[in-house]
């Protein structure tokens, strides 16, 4: 699956808006996996899950930079995410599952922050291209 001149347009336009909020979106994301999907909290038994707490906030970060950084590389995102992909799979071990939960729910943030901008055509767009994100994370799975 790779993403049309189109969809790489409005990804990056929704981008440019989403980066100046970056460690407030992250936050947020995570914050809304952990309460929609506690089952996630597994993965982080030495962390302070509290809202608005600073491991999350420092961990969203890490995570809004890692979507960066794919849109950075929209034409080569399993090289910008090939790092990351080893180490969610051969050390951390974290189930596959929870990239598509937590791809949803940056998604749901993302749209709830930008209502005007999150059209049916940059839903589609944000849906595909986090889609693209989490087959990459996994790929090392298979």
């Amino acid at each position: 699956m790779s993403l049309t001149r189109s969809e790489q347009d409005i990804i990056t336009s929704i981008w440019a808006k989403v980066s100046s909020q970056a460690n407030a979106i992250g936050t947020e994301a995570l914050e809304r996996l952990f309460a929609s999907h506690p089952q996630t909290k597994t993965y982080f038994p030495h962390f302070d899950l509290r809202p608005g707490s600073a491991q999350l906030r420092v961990h969203g970060s890490k995570v809004v930079a890692a979507v960066g950084d794919a849109v950075r590389s929209l034409d080569n995102i399993a090289g910008a995410l090939a790092r990351l992909s080893e180490l969610h799979a051969y050390v951390l071990r974290v189930d596959p599952v929870n990239f598509k939960l937590l791809s949803h729910c940056l998604l749901v943030t993302v749209a709830a922050r930008f209502p005007a901008d999150f059209t049916a055509e940059a839903h589609e767009a944000w849906d595909k291209f986090l889609s693209i994100v989490s087959s990459v994370l996994t790929a090392k799975y298979r």
